[in-house]
């Protein structure tokens, strides 16, 4: 199984990944393993996404971190985000 997960940074912003092993990568995260989110802790796990082929989950990627992925995320996540953001 592939996967693309979503995080909810400290600052409020979302990270994008693809992993193979969900857990272990969430951990690599919240263990500070991670360049790109070493200074955004804590995070928080908000969304998954499982496929069968890595090529398709790398592609969905991808797709997300254009400006039509950005926003079409947005919109599916919409309550989430707003429900997260008046929960802190």
């Amino acid at each position: 199984m592939e996967y693309v997960y979503f995080l909810l940074l400290n600052n409020g912003k979302t990270y994008k990944g693809s992993t193979s092993d969900l857990r272990r990568r969430i951990s690599e995260h919240n263990q500070g393993k991670v360049k790109s989110t070493k200074h955004k802790r804590p995070l928080k796990l908000i969304h998954y996404e499982a496929y069968l082929l890595k090529q398709d989950a790398v592609r969905r990627e991808k797709y997300l971190k254009t400006t039509y992925g950005r926003r079409d995320i947005k919109r599916q996540l919409s309550s989430l985000l707003k429900y997260l953001k008046l929960t802190k």
